[in-house]
């Protein structure tokens, strides 16, 4: 089976682009899945009910998340209800919504995906690794076939956990910085890895904010409000090919892709 996932989807600019090329790369590479980090598609920060719905729309099939995922009070039901939208499972308990789930493709395979936030540089939170063990046990007892978002600062953090999970996930896919890396494989174990699936928004931009704003924070040292950046459109991410019996990875292929808008 194949698993597309896309990278940290950004405003309006990131929507449009998903909506251009999303439904060829369905086809073009026969995607069973498409999973797509949320957090930033209102407006470059935060998810609101009606994006994500729109986002479903446009073939997306799960939603994950990340430290952003807070920003938008009025999504806090939603996540509640809906159980697409994931995120991340190792905040304290008693928070809205889940960071795990059972999914089911057009084919009937189950996947199981998991959404985990990093802690260095980022908030103080319960432990990624320890929280993905007990969610891996759980989720393996429907099936083989799990994915990771782990979304996370620091490339050593996201390299020790693909390590650690190497051979008992299909893959640990990493977000959060909007910059795609190029170190895509497939681990020793079976794990398929990638440490940055970068972003769906402006290529002509800083992490897809206005790059006048962003220049304008560094020189003056002054808060600014950064707005989403409208040119060059761009989809990025990474296509999974996973052994249904084992859910050990296949391969891997970088995703990048201009936008015609």
């Amino acid at each position: 089976m194949n698993i597309l996932f896309i990278g940290d989807v950004i405003g309006r600019t990131g929507r449009r682009a998903l909506s251009d090329r999303l439904h060829r790369l369905v086809d073009e590479h026969q995607v069973d899945l498409v999973v797509a980090n949320g957090e930033n598609a209102a407006a470059g920060f935060g998810l609101t009910a009606p994006i994500a719905m729109e986002l479903f729309d446009l073939g997306v099939d799960v939603i994950t998340s990340g430290n952003h995922i807070w920003d938008k009070r009025e999504v806090y039901d939603f996540l509640d209800r809906e159980e697409r939208v994931l995120r991340p499972a190792n905040y304290p308990p008693g928070l809205p919504g889940r960071g795990a789930g059972i999914f089911t493709t057009s084919a009937g395979l189950k996947v199981g995906v998991i959404n985990l936030e990093g802690r260095v540089f980022m908030n103080n939170l319960d432990c990624p690794f320890r929280a993905a063990d007990g969610l891996i046990e759980e989720l393996q007892q429907q099936t083989p076939i799990i994915f990771i978002d782990f979304h996370a600062e620091a490339t050593s953090e996201k390299m020790a956990l693909g390590h650690y999970l190497d051979g008992r996930v299909s893959a640990v896919i990493c977000t959060h910085t909007h910059v795609q890396t190029a170190d895509e494989r497939v681990l020793s174990g079976g794990t398929a890895y990638m440490s940055d699936a970068g972003m769906t928004g402006s290529g002509d931009a800083v992490i897809g904010m206005r790059k006048e704003q962003a220049i304008e924070k560094f020189l003056n040292q002054v808060p600014v409000r950064f707005e989403v950046a409208k040119k060059d459109p761009v989809v990025c991410g990474i296509l999974i090919s996973v052994d249904e019996e084992t859910g050990r990875a296949l391969a891997v292929q970088r995703i990048q892709e201009r936008a015609q808008l």
